[in-house]
Order: structure tokens, then C-alpha cells, then sequence
């Protein structure tokens, strides 16, 4: 991962994501994903535009089912949004762009 996006993994996530004391959007993604790679500049733009006011991260969940499950990642990309350990919100699919994102983060902060 590049710049400010953080890789998470099933060992990691709940120091990363769960703990963490800033919201947090989680990129469910795979290498062989088309649309996960359409929106990969978006969401490093936003980790670099909300670097130490928000974590971004990314799981790769063909190597990192556990948190995948949990969550009930059935499409890929799905972008998960917690706020003190909590899922608060979530966007399914390749259609989403640097605004939507921005508006979801700006709404946890």
C-alpha cells in the first residue's frame, strides 16, 4: 500500500480499525477486482487528503476472510466506515467517487 493507506489483516484489524481513535474507512478489495482498481486512486487521494484526522485502510479478502465474514462482504469493493469501534456506515461497489467518500469521512469527523 502506498502513502497513507494502511494494509490491514485479520491479525491487525482490531488494532487498526477496532481500537483506533479516529474514524476509520476500510477498503474490501482483491487484486483481480476491476472495479476495486477504478476506485484505488479515490481512496488514496482520501487518505492523503485526511492524513492524522482519519485512518484509511485496505484487506485484501481473497488473503483475509475473517473480518470479511464478520462483516458480510458479499461484493467487492465494499468501504466500511467506523466511528469509535463501530460500523457506521458502508458503500458497495465500483461506482463511487472521491466526493462520496470525502462525504462519508467528513460525516464521522
Amino acid at each position: 500500500m502506498a502513502g497513507n493507506v494502511r494494509e490491514v489483516n485479520d491479525a491487525s484489524f482490531e488494532t487498526e480499525v477496532i481500537n483506533s481513535d479516529k474514524p476509520v474507512m476500510v477498503d474490501f478489495w482483491a487484486t483481480w477486482c476491476g472495479p476495486c482498481k477504478m476506485i484505488a486512486p479515490h481512496v488514496q487521494a482520501v487518505a492523503d487528503e485526511y492524513a492524522g484526522r482519519a485512518v484509511v485502510a485496505k484487506v485484501d479478502v481473497d488473503a483475509n476472510k475473517q473480518w470479511a465474514i464478520k462483516y458480510g462482504i458479499q461484493s467487492i469493493p465494499t468501504l466500511l466506515f467506523f466511528k469509535g469501534g463501530k460500523l457506521v456506515d458502508r458503500l458497495v461497489g465500483g461506482n463511487v467517487d472521491r466526493k462520496a467518500l470525502q462525504d462519508k469521512i467528513n460525516a464521522l469527523l
